[in-house]
């Protein structure tokens, strides 16, 4: 039977579909990044069914037991705490030994964070990149000074209590004068967009705690 990586909202629950409401009432069991997070959204529509954790901790100990029961007959629906399984969450690992063995792997449609923050940061989108987190050490120079010379749109995931710290090795990096948008708690009661240049983000948040989920994007070099 398949595995179904199902997306699930990032903030609004109303943002599931009713495709994938379907297939987690029908799953055998459901993964989860976090039970007691995906715990909220299936009391929210009412599933009741087996939950299984399955995360970066563990993923490594327990995939080829979820991959035997999957060729078994199982079917198993894999949910992550916020987005699509697979981008900056838990889900390429299973998906890759799905395949490997066999397994039929379906991917369902459905929300993950860059996308709307992209769309609505006012900065080109007809080329872009996904870059994920920025590494927090070994790495960390490298990558900055890479996409520095990044012709496309740069979108990344970042944490609050780094983002001051990225928005001034951006500076540094690519410059002051770039267009940037910083897209914070989308979907939820407390959502904003600020956009400006890297500059004048940068001093906003060096002066302003914020909290919240966090995607950036970056104007490419022109």
């Amino acid at each position: 039977m398949p595995l179904f990586l199902i997306p699930s909202p990032i903030g609004n629950l109303g943002d599931i579909t009713y495709r994938a409401v379907t297939v987690l009432q029908q799953a055998d069991t459901i993964l989860c990044e976090d039970t007691r997070t995906s715990g909220i959204l299936l009391k929210h529509y009412k599933i009741q069914k087996s939950l299984m954790a399955y995360h970066q901790h563990n993923e490594h100990l327990v995939t080829g037991k979820i991959v035997a029961e999957l060729q078994a007959g199982k079917t198993f629906a894999l949910l992550t705490d916020a987005g699509t399984p697979g981008i900056s969450d838990p889900g390429y690992l299973l998906t890759r030994e799905c395949i490997r063995n066999g397994v039929q792997v379906e991917c369902l449609p459905g929300p993950t964070a860059f996308v709307p923050a992209l769309l609505q940061s006012g900065i080109p989108t007809n080329s872009f990149v996904f870059e994920g987190f920025l590494p927090l050490k070994k790495g960390r120079q490298t990558m900055l000074k890479k996409l520095a010379t990044e012709e496309r749109t740069i979108v990344l995931y970042e944490s609050p209590h780094r983002l001051a710290k990225t928005l001034r090795e951006m500076v540094e990096h690519f410059g002051g004068s770039r267009q940037a948008a910083v897209c914070r708690e989308l979907t939820k009661m407390f959502e904003e967009t600020k956009r400006d240049t890297l500059e004048a983000l940068s001093a906003f948040y060096e002066a302003n705690q914020i909290k919240g989920e966090i995607v950036l994007v970056v104007q490419g070099l022109d």
